[in-house]
């Protein structure tokens, strides 16, 4: 199976050679990196690995830094056209570690997953070195989002994940309006709705080594908001009558 592996990057130029080398490790597996203009000079980084591997790694160079989900849906919208039977998503920032993406790609294979995520809570809490506000704030925002999505999914907030190029092509990703880490939420949720069959394999979920967590307060209090928002959108499509009373 051929798999393309997405990696949105700003400012990880000391990081990215390392994963993508990691990655590179893996028989027919592919990266493409999604690069927002990265000041520290991280495009030409991914541009000297594309020499380095020719064939295997490209660049989508964005202008301008937009979003962890504007990346992501540039990317994704591409990598739905392409002939790789599986598209990973994962961190420039060596949180997610490249060994598990055949442990992935295998159990959509052998379980018929449409999609796959690489789970930090799957069997209890696996993350290392992050702090004890950190922990709390990620284990009550997974319960959150459940309870309101009803998802039955121990993670929903990982960006470590594996879809089925076939799956991924219904998911309207032209209706996907949130940024940042909302964006997973938003994108699990409407592959969901959508019949997507969704598994686990558990991680180890490591903090990062070199730079800085693009965790923000805007990116909490987006996520905070998102579950209410895809549920209530999903709810007012599903109802032929209201959305005829607004049309009105």
């Amino acid at each position: 199976m051929d798999v393309l592996v997405l990696i949105p990057t700003y400012n990880e130029r000391e990081n990215l050679p390392v994963l993508v080398r990691a990655i590179m490790a893996h028989e027919r597996f592919r990266v493409m990196v999604v690069d927002d203009q990265s000041p520290d000079g991280t495009g030409q980084v991914a541009e000297d690995l594309v020499v380095e591997f020719p064939g295997r790694v490209e660049v989508m160079h964005r202008t301008g830094k937009k979003g962890l989900g504007r990346s992501y849906i540039d990317a994704l919208t591409v990598a739905r056209t392409r002939t790789e039977a599986y598209v990973c998503q994962m961190d420039a920032d060596l949180s997610h570690d490249p060994h598990y993406l055949p442990d992935m790609v295998a159990a959509a294979v052998e379980h018929g997953h449409d999609l796959v995520i690489g789970s930090r809570y799957l069997q209890g809490v696996s993350v290392v070195n992050w702090p004890l506000h950190r922990l709390i704030l990620s284990t009550f925002a997974n319960r959150y989002i459940r309870a309101v999505t009803r998802l039955p999914v121990k993670d929903c907030t990982s960006g470590f994940r594996c879809w089925r190029r076939e799956a991924l092509q219904r998911v309207p990703l032209e209706q996907i309006v949130s940024d940042g880490y909302a964006f997973l939420v938003e994108m699990l949720y409407e592959g969901h709705r959508r019949g997507c069959r969704i598994g686990e394999v558990p991680i180890i979920f490591v903090e990062r080594r070199v730079g800085h967590s693009k965790m923000s307060g805007g990116v909490i209090f987006e996520s905070a908001y998102m579950p209410w928002r895809v549920v209530l959108r999903g709810r007012w499509r599903r109802d032929p009558a209201r959305r005829a009373d607004r049309q009105g």
